[in-house]
């Protein structure tokens, strides 16, 4: 199985933002650890993040992938170019979430 991994806006910096609410680890952290998890698993995983929206678009309309990973940050919550993009994808989607985006602000508990 190959697996899109997308990170959005601003996770490219965990580690150093909001430590109580994001953890301690940091990207390149969270990378080795899916991509370790995925090759236990005999999956491999293609990693991508972008602080810029149309580059997460972009890498969704290759196709070239059996599911998708997306946390798309704040996109999360107004994005519908990811939502459209994510839409044409006909295989396996997966929202994620780092914090839990329903016990923070309210605007950050809607997806679109």
């Amino acid at each position: 199985m190959k697996i899109l991994v997308l990170n959005g806006p601003n996770l490219n910096m965990l580690g150093s933002r909001e430590k109580s609410i994001y953890g301690g680890f940091t990207y390149d952290e969270l990378r080795e650890a899916i991509e370790r998890k995925c090759l236990e698993k005999g999956a491999v995983a293609d990693l991508f993040q972008s602080n810029h929206e149309g580059d997460l678009v972009d890498r969704i309309q290759r196709i070239d992938y059996d599911a998708v990973v997306i946390n798309a940050g704040a996109l999360t919550h107004y994005s519908y170019s990811l939502r459209d993009a994510l839409e044409l994808f006909k295989g396996l989607k997966i929202e994620v979430h780092i914090s839990n985006i329903f016990a923070r602000e309210k605007f950050r508990s809607r997806s679109v």
